[in-house]
């Protein structure tokens, strides 16, 4: 008996045009909302009530007409954003050569993705010993004379620069190689037979097909970037010149104790992001959209 209900449950569904395997999205769609929609949800609503008053928008207020706080939003543009944009810059050339077959190929492309593995905390700990003031760099440069002081590049702006790009390269290495891979070198071969050189290969076939993918990888480093927070106290200045608007929301929400105040900033980091982020797809929508030959 209830073999036949089973039966009759699916042929409904089947006539209404539901595809019962439709069903197989429900866990990751419990999981979206469980772990995204609602905390984004209860985020903005709590942004909206002030611990002391003042209206919906005070705690908006109150972030734009503070310039201390106004201008972390400035200070983490002007950390992610280069290091986003190097991350990219660095990974085509080196995708581009790793994409054909040579010995040592699976060895290079395990170096190139081991800081993945290494985690924001040792690699801060490592900069501090290769870039601090003591740290093998330093005492380098001291010891064959180019430099009487050590070079300071930790504890402000180039430890946290340093830190983004060690950490977010591989990301964009293996997007950048992924493209690559997925571009038909069959259209190479024939600009090639046609006379077209190794430049102008890359400029005409190959760089046109790849800038989608390009603009999709830089945002997805940017994003990384832009969340930058163990970074920016490790081996920044998180007082001065690294105290970005990540900081700012946990100052808020941990020292403060005013986690509607944190929720505005968190909105407002949302929000920053999600302009770059619609800048570069409009950008990206006016470069080429036809098919790679793969899965680029």
């Amino acid at each position: 008996m209830s073999t036949v209900s089973g039966l009759d449950w699916r042929h409904r569904l089947a006539e209404r045009g539901v595809d019962r395997r439709l069903w197989l999205l429900l866990p990751a769609t419990v999981f979206v909302l469980v772990l995204f929609i609602y905390p984004f949800v209860y985020g903005l609503s709590l942004s909206f009530q002030p611990m002391n008053g003042g209206g919906a928008f005070a705690n908006y207020q109150k972030f734009f007409s503070d310039a201390y706080q106004r201008d972390t939003i400035l200070t983490t543009l002007k950390i992610a954003l280069p290091a986003a944009l190097l991350n990219v810059l660095a990974a085509v050339p080196i995708a581009f050569r790793m994409r054909g077959r040579f010995r040592g190929k699976r060895l290079m492309t395990t170096v190139l993705v081991i800081p993945i593995t290494l985690g924001t905390v040792l690699t801060a700990q490592g900069l501090l010993n290769f870039l601090g003031p003591t740290g093998w760099f330093n005492r380098v440069l001291m010891g064959i004379g180019l430099t009487d002081d050590p070079i300071r590049l930790t504890n402000n702006y180039w430890g946290v620069f340093f830190s983004l790009i060690v950490t977010g390269f591989p990301f964009a290495f293996l997007l950048v190689l992924s493209y690559l891979s997925g571009i038909d070198p069959t259209l190479e071969r024939a600009a090639a037979t046609l006379g077209a050189s190794r430049s102008q290969r890359f400029r005409r076939i190959t760089l046109p097909l790849l800038a989608p993918g390009l603009a999709t990888t830089f945002l997805l480093t940017f994003v990384l970037a832009f969340s930058v927070f163990p970074s920016a106290v490790l081996v920044g200045n998180p007082a001065g010149s690294t105290r970005v608007i990540s900081l700012a929301a946990y100052q808020a929400a941990y020292e403060q104790y005013d986690y509607a105040y944190a929720s505005a900033i968190a909105m407002i980091m949302g929000a920053v992001e999600l302009v770059v982020v619609a800048v570069v797809l409009i950008w990206r929508s006016r470069l080429y959209t036809g098919s790679t030959g793969g899965k680029g």
